[in-house]
C-alpha cells in the first residue's frame, strides 16, 4: 500500500531530514549551551549523579552535546556525532534513571524516562544508518 500523497510530499521535502536532526538534536544543542552558561550547575549536576571529578564530565557532557550535535546536523561524521549522543544518553540514563533501584511514583516516573532515552538512542542509531546509506547511494549524475 502507498503513502498517501501528502505524506510522500512532507517526507520528500528537502528540509524534513534536517528539521528531524535537529529536533533529535535540540534537547542536546540547548542542553551544551545551558551547562557552558552555568558551567558551576553543570558540575553540581555530574556530581549529584556520581561522576567525578564533576569538572571533567561537565567539560565532557558539553563537548558532546554541542559537538555531537552540529557533526549531526550538518551532516559530517553522522555516526560519530550519534554514537557519541547515544553513548552519553545511555550513561545518563543509567545514572539519572534506575528505576530497578525505586519504589512507587518514582519508580513510575524514572521507568518512563528511563524508556523514552532509550527511545532517543534508538533515534540516533536511525540517523547514523540513514546517513550511512545516504553516503553509499549513488549520486545522479547530470548530462
Amino acid at each position: 500500500m502507498r503513502d498517501p500523497s501528502w505524506v510522500d510530499a512532507i517526507l520528500e521535502w528537502r528540509w524534513t531530514w534536517f528539521l528531524a536532526r535537529l529536533g533529535l538534536t535540540s534537547a542536546y544543542l540547548l542542553g551544551g549551551i545551558v551547562k557552558l552558561a552555568n558551567y558551576s550547575a553543570a558540575i553540581a549536576e555530574q556530581e549529584h549523579f556520581g561522576f567525578h571529578p564533576g569538572w571533567a564530565w561537565a567539560a565532557a557532557a558539553i563537548a558532546v552535546e554541542l559537538i555531537g550535535s552540529l557533526l549531526v546536523l550538518t551532516g559530517r561524521l553522522v555516526w560519530f556525532g550519534a554514537g557519541a549522543l547515544g553513548v552519553l544518553t545511555a550513561l545518563a540514563t543509567f545514572a539519572a534513571s534506575p528505576f530497578w533501584t525505586m519504589e512507587g511514583q518514582a519508580r513510575f516516573m524514572a521507568t518512563n524516562t528511563f524508556f523514552e532515552h532509550l527511545g532517543l538512542i534508538a533515534g540516533f542509531v536511525l540517523v547514523a544508518m540513514l546517513a550511512e546509506r545516504d553516503e553509499r547511494r549513488p549520486r545522479d549524475s547530470a548530462c
